[in-house]
């Protein structure tokens, strides 16, 4: 059980009770989940504790966010994708996929946030919708083979397709392609950073 840490006088503490309210030690009021999503979106730590055990459930409480504004038809999450994150659980590469994950969306999010910049100060809202446009296409196919690079079911296929007619057989020279594709999707990130790197110069000599 994860229970409560000597850093969490750097985060607001949220603490969750038995009728399921939701208590801000910071602020002394009860919250929702709604605010707690405003807090995630302006950048402010927090963890939640279940008030009577003391158990840390950040993990189960930001999921239930998520699927709170699925819920509103506010859809991130395509149905492809969240079959593939669930075909990893008690998979041999589970181990792999938080990492990835995150450093997949570090990336993605990094390239977001230089976008907004460059729209933001170019001169009477003029910029190149079409560029930005493919590099955002670029970032969701980069996301997307990331996951079918670990997925551990064929490409095309499910768990529910296989069947004794076409047996997957095994490919000896796995872990090299697993090499190359790694190769690949950090090729791919460098020539996003390049593209934005050159659109934000372009900016600033002008």
């Amino acid at each position: 059980m994860t229970s409560k840490k000597l850093d969490d006088q750097d985060r607001i503490i949220i603490k969750k009770y038995a009728n399921r309210r939701l208590y801000n030690t910071a602020t002394s009021s009860y919250v929702t989940l709604d605010h707690l999503s405003q807090m995630v979106k302006e950048n402010t730590d927090f963890v939640v504790y279940d008030a009577k055990s003391g158990e840390d459930i950040t993990r189960p409480v930001l999921t239930q966010i998520i699927v709170e504004e699925e819920s509103k038809g506010q859809n991130l999450l395509p149905i492809n994708f969240l079959r593939q994150l669930i075909g990893f659980y008690g998979d041999s590469l589970q181990g792999l996929v938080p990492s990835y994950l995150e450093q997949a969306m570090s990336a993605f999010g990094h390239n977001q946030e230089q976008m907004r910049e460059y729209m933001q100060g170019s001169m009477h809202g003029i910029f190149p919708f079409g560029q930005f446009e493919e590099m955002n296409k670029q970032n969701i196919a980069l996301f997307e083979q990331t996951m079918k690079m670990f997925s551990p079911f064929p490409h095309g296929t499910d768990a529910g397709q296989q069947d004794g007619s076409n047996p997957a057989q095994p490919t000896a020279p796995g872990a090299a392609k697993s090499d190359a594709s790694l190769n690949e999707l950090k090729s791919q990130l460098e020539a996003m950073q390049a593209q934005l790197n050159s659109l934000a110069g372009g900016k600033t000599t002008k």
